[in-house]
């Protein structure tokens, strides 16, 4: 195995040597110091490091092949129906299966292992239902050294790597010693909405500002973002927040809502939106509502933005789905929404947006819709994260787009 990790070089030179204990030796320093290995660029750039995932062999059931799942990285590969580049190898005369990859300093990304004990064949196979089988059956990493991400739909949790120069999340993780907001379940409508409310709330204390969370399935039981809303009002970065987790009821419904929909965008502003200022004192001024989403999402936030402006004042998108075109066009590039606020008059709000960089999809269309509000005069806080559609990602940009947007003006 030819490896330019030096750490990777040494192993196998004391393994060729016979020096025993060399690999016990060499699990005990990952157990230490965590993984996946960060060691300098080999090409001399301290702006870059050389990242070495490990995965180490059950040695009654031996692996044929194992994968690394990095997110966006193997993301590239798997669209071009070419795995092959992420699979592992294997130290020989040890039990430790390696990959690396050169990395800028900042990066930030969710990764897993997908082992296999069957044919290569198997392993390399890219159609959907492969894949979703591999997606099923992934791990996280026993040894990480960063912090883990949960997931839905019965699926095991993430690891995340976290380079020494990616954007910090200082809230991201709960603290024992601030104040707990209370958690409602609800049901608005026939659709569920999961409420949280900053801690000390009574309904005499309103009006309260109101944050409205798209995907609030993963954000609310899944993320537990209310231990970031928590933290963020502790620091005194968010006003008393009554946040709105919106569940978007399976997948159909998700891209039925989420596609630039007036009618759930109008339920949103017409029925959500009262039913929380009834039950829970929040606010219907505009400046200190926010419309937040991810993908899909990030599209409905800037969309909810235009079509309702006077319950809307402040639209939060990250990774927004700008390339979306309406069911008159057939052109998957056609950037429907950009072209409505590029050809409308100025509306009366304010937007957060930001992109991975590794969001090759993406990326281009976001910068594009930035570049469109700026020119129309709009205030826009615009932020390039080294990483991809990931909530790894994310959960930090929400936590900074709501205290910018929310910060008392």
């Amino acid at each position: 195995m030819e490896t330019k990790s030096p750490a990777l070089r040494e192993l196998g030179a004391a393994v060729e040597a016979g020096v025993p204990e060399a690999v016990e030796a060499f699990w005990l320093r990952a157990e230490r110091t965590g993984t996946p290995l960060v060691e300098p660029d080999p090409e001399g750039d301290d702006a870059w490091r050389l990242v070495t995932f490990l995965w180490r062999d059950d040695v009654d059931a031996p692996a044929t092949d194992v994968l690394a799942l990095l997110h966006t990285v193997t993301d590239k590969d798997r669209h071009a129906h070419d795995l092959a580049p992420h699979l592992m190898s294997r130290v020989p005369g040890t039990d430790v299966w390696a990959i690396s990859h050169r990395l800028r300093a900042d990066h930030r990304a969710s990764y897993q292992f997908s082992v296999h004990r069957g044919s290569r064949e198997d392993a390399l196979r890219t159609d959907r239902r492969s894949w979703l089988r591999v997606l099923d059956g992934a791990l996280p990493d026993p040894l990480a050294a960063g912090p883990s991400l949960a997931a839905r739909d019965g699926r095991n949790a993430s690891s995340v790597l976290e380079l020494p120069d990616a954007p910090a999340q200082e809230w991201a993780i709960a603290r024992a010693a601030v104040p707990r907001g209370e958690r409602i379940d609800a049901e608005v409508d026939g659709r569920r909405v999961g409420v949280h409310l900053p801690a000390g709330h009574t309904e005499d204390h309103g009006p309260y500002a109101v944050a409205v969370l798209l995907d609030g399935e993963m954000w609310g039981p899944v993320l537990d973002f209310a231990s970031t809303l928590d933290n963020l009002r502790a620091d005194g970065r968010i006003p008393p927040t009554v946040t709105l987790f919106v569940e978007t009821m399976g997948r159909d419904r998700r891209m039925a809502d989420l596609s630039c929909s007036e009618e759930f965008v109008d339920w949103l502003a017409d029925v959500l939106l009262p039913w929380a200022a009834r039950e829970y004192g929040a606010t219907d001024d505009p400046a200190r509502t926010v419309v937040a989403g991810q993908s899909a999402g990030g599209l409905t936030a800037a969309f909810a933005a235009f079509r309702r402006p006077e319950r809307f004042g402040n639209a939060l998108s990250q990774s927004g789905s700008f390339w979306w075109p309406d069911g008159t066009e057939f052109d998957g590039g056609s950037e429907w929404l950009t072209r409505q606020y590029a050809t409308h008059g100025k509306l009366p709000v304010r937007f957060h947006l930001e992109v991975g960089l590794q969001e090759w999809m993406l990326l281009p269309q976001n910068r594009h819709l930035r570049n469109v509000l700026e020119a129309r005069g709009y205030e826009v806080t615009y932020t390039e994260f080294n990483g991809g559609h990931d909530y790894a990602c994310w959960r930090g940009g929400l936590a900074d787009g709501l205290a910018g947007l929310l910060a008392p003006r």
